[in-house]
């Protein structure tokens, strides 16, 4: 297929898109982040509620750490964006040309994109980690992202790849939906207009926003039960003044799929699946919705931006050979 531009125009736009909305929201995550690895009976909890993490902040004057491993952050978060999206590209692009088709139905969107999410998680697990370990370690206690992953094994850098990869299916519906969602809405604007375009057409932002919105919506609700037990699986060890080897064992037992869904089950109920699901959605809704937008609107730029680059490749290159 040679070099895919439209691909690497997707996988850039959708990456810097990715990095604006992580840093923007970043202090809404280390809370909500917080407040799900929490697993303790009602009467035993520290955190009433996600507010509670913010009032300690600023009780203990450690607004700064809400933004504790930041930096990990957008790294983990360009580097995934751009592989995901790039792979979705790509592979779409793949699909239709092999197929004929126009257009992609719902189940060979489904796999394309549960493809690109399962390369991205496998790539990006031991950042993944060490960044949810930062963001749940105590509030002025965090550690650098090189002494967080040689704090344990390489295998310990890839807990919860497991459960990541059953999550493939939450970016997956997400991006179907808003994919669906988009088709239909570019077709019935197509409709009022006539001639061709020669970059790949685009949503306004508003309705990229809402859109992004709302297929986030869907899919944080159908997979909050793994999200949750993948943050319990990937948190820092509490290190607090008079722990024993019992709750040593008892957290190390949580590193396990089986061993998070019963401390859940255990110490919470059945409604401890969702214990903050609505921090989930304000926040993963609020970061899809802006990282699908600026998407959205910096396509074509980076489009035109590629473009010119690769005249101009291509234009040096004819000067050498004719010298």
């Amino acid at each position: 297929m040679g070099f895919d531009l439209e691909s690497v125009a997707e996988a850039t736009s959708g990456a810097i898109g990715a990095l604006v909305s992580t840093t923007i929201l970043y202090p809404l995550d280390t809370c909500k982040t917080k407040y799900q690895a929490e697993v303790r009976a009602q009467h035993q909890q520290k955190y009433r509620n996600i507010s509670d993490v913010l009032w300690e902040a600023i009780s203990t004057r450690q607004v700064l750490s809400l933004y504790q491993g930041l930096g990990t952050k957008n790294f983990q978060s360009f580097i995934s964006q751009f592989i995901y999206f790039y792979g979705y590209s790509f592979f779409k692009r793949l699909y239709l040309e092999k197929s004929g088709n126009k257009n992609m139905g719902t189940r060979a969107n489904l796999i394309v994109a549960a493809a690109a999410g399962a390369c991205t998680v496998i790539v990006t697990q031991p950042l993944d980690t060490a960044s949810s370990k930062m963001q749940t370690s105590e509030f002025g206690k965090s550690k650098g992202l090189w002494k967080t992953l040689s704090k344990g094994t390489w295998i310990e850098a890839f807990d919860g790849l497991g459960i990541s990869l059953l999550l493939t299916s939450n970016p997956s519906i997400q991006y179907t939906v808003f994919d669906q969602l988009k088709q239909r809405l570019l077709r019935g604007q197509l409709r009022k207009r006539t001639g061709k375009e020669s970059s790949p057409a685009a949503l306004s932002a508003f309705s990229a926003f809402v859109l992004g919105a709302v297929s986030k919506c869907i899919a944080s609700c159908l997979t909050y039960p793994a999200i949750r037990c993948k943050v319990m699986i990937q948190a820092a060890e509490e290190d607090e003044e008079g722990s024993n080897g019992a709750q040593s064992e008892t957290q190390k037992s949580q590193k396990t799929v089986s061993g998070a869904f019963y401390a859940i089950w255990k110490r919470e109920g059945p409604l401890g699946f969702f214990k903050g699901l609505q921090a989930q959605i304000l926040k993963t809704v609020l970061s899809s919705a802006l990282l699908l937008m600026i998407k959205e609107k910096i396509t074509k730029t980076t489009w035109v931006l590629l473009l010119a680059l690769r005249r101009y490749l291509f234009v040096n290159k004819s000067r050498l050979k004719s010298a």
